[in-house]
């Protein structure tokens, strides 16, 4: 996995962190820092803790747009979130370096290879998102609360490798990731534990199918 500082040492980090005249700053857990990066064109990388973007209809329907943990990075030119619809909260304790975008574009070290190698992983991080987002549209297209849950399951358990899945977090933050109501889930994971599609311990999923079969129902 790309991050923002992947082949940066510790000494060109301090040296790229200098010249961008970043900034850094802590916030409790259940903070919404939405005015702050709202009202400033900054990137914000993760360096400790994790945070919520989530979106809330005028109908006051929840949806969770991303989960972001440490090294990840987010920002108003990487996520839509100039709307008063979206909201970024704190999860618990977290730690973020902030950029401000023009000294990005402008920062007199372009000729630095730790520079160049920055840029190189900031556009590697922007395409990242975008196959996210991808397979969030394949996620919420899919027409049946199983099926949702089951092509969740499948992206998590590719992209993992195994057919262990545990989730980043809880199933009420889970309805909302998928756009579904939480009860109607509930009874869903009931009837696939039941049918024996999955086995459900805490926060860890086991896929009891193979998920190159063919189990969606329409």
């Amino acid at each position: 996995m790309t991050t923002i500082f992947s082949q940066i040492n510790d000494k060109e980090k301090q040296k790229l962190l200098k010249y961008l005249e970043s900034n850094t700053a802590k916030f409790n857990s259940n903070t919404s820092i939405s005015s702050f990066v709202k009202s400033n064109n900054v990137i914000g990388i993760i360096m400790d803790g994790y945070i919520q973007i989530a979106k809330t209809d005028y109908k006051g329907n929840r949806v969770i747009i991303e989960e972001l943990e440490e090294n990840e990075v987010f920002g108003t030119m990487i996520s839509s979130l100039k709307s008063n619809e979206y909201e970024i909260i704190t999860k618990e304790e977290t730690e973020i370096i902030f950029i401000d975008y023009d000294r990005i574009i402008h920062c007199e070290q372009t000729n630095k290879e730790y520079y160049q190698q920055f840029i190189r992983n900031l556009l590697a991080i922007i395409i990242s998102k975008i196959q996210e987002k991808n397979e969030r549209i394949e996620i919420l297209t899919q027409k049946t609360i199983r099926n949702k849950l089951l092509e969740y399951f499948n992206i998590v358990s590719k992209k993992k490798g195994s057919k262990y899945i545990y989730l980043p977090f809880n199933f009420i933050d889970l309805a909302d990731y998928l756009a579904v109501d939480r009860s109607a889930m509930s009874r869903e994971l009931k009837y696939l534990k039941e049918e024996g599609f999955i086995e459900i311990k805490g926060k860890k999923i086991t896929l009891l199918y193979d998920r190159d079969s063919s189990i969606y129902i329409y």
